[in-house]
């Protein structure tokens, strides 16, 4: 005993008391894990069955919590009903100006004109959405490599959507989830 800091005992029971409490706290969670699991529907829950969650590591909530979260909103919303209002008006003014006898050609121009902006506009909304998948695509990647680096059960690098490994970590980011707000409102009981 004298190796350990002197013949007192006082010192090992406060580390063996919170290595308990936080024992309980772990096995505690992995049972509330368990029964979440086992609501899922079968299939949601991929071969794996409810009996099979891991007691993997503890991933601090704030550690990934930022990957979790999707894309914020564009900062720049296209003005698409501004552009048309304006091609509007601007057309009408034009047909306002114009002689009777070149109506029809002003207004063929104009239809042009009108049909060329609307496939600008869907040109530019598909180069948008591509982006915007591309990116959450990045962010699914790095939510999923932190998660396996963190050492959390199911959680791996996979872009295959057919085979229901991503509606597996969905679910399982949601029990994540589901946990650690329980936890939450477990703390905010005690305080």
């Amino acid at each position: 005993m004298e190796r350990f800091g002197g013949g007192g005992v006082g010192g090992y029971e406060v580390v063996a008391e919170q290595l308990s409490r936080q024992q309980e706290r772990h096995y505690r969670l992995l049972s509330e894990l368990q029964t979440l699991v086992k609501a899922l529907p079968r299939q949601a829950r991929g071969d794996r069955g409810a009996g099979t969650v891991g007691a993997g590591p503890a991933v601090p909530w704030g550690a990934t919590r930022s990957r979790w979260e999707g894309p914020g909103p564009d900062p720049q919303p296209m003005p698409v009903a501004g552009l048309k209002q304006e091609l509007f008006h601007r057309h009408k003014e034009a047909q306002q100006c114009c002689r009777p006898h070149n109506l029809p050609l002003l207004r063929a121009a104009q239809q042009r004109e009108m049909q060329a902006v609307e496939q600008r506009i869907r040109e530019e909304q598909r180069m948008m959405d591509e982006k915007i998948v591309l990116e959450l695509d990045q962010k699914v990647i790095d939510q999923q490599s932190t998660l396996e680096k963190a050492g959390v059960s199911g959680f791996y690098i996979t872009t295959n959507p057919q085979a229901g490994e991503l509606t597996l970590q969905m679910n399982l980011l949601e029990l994540i989830r589901k946990l650690q707000q329980k936890e939450s409102e477990s703390k905010k009981a005690f305080s």
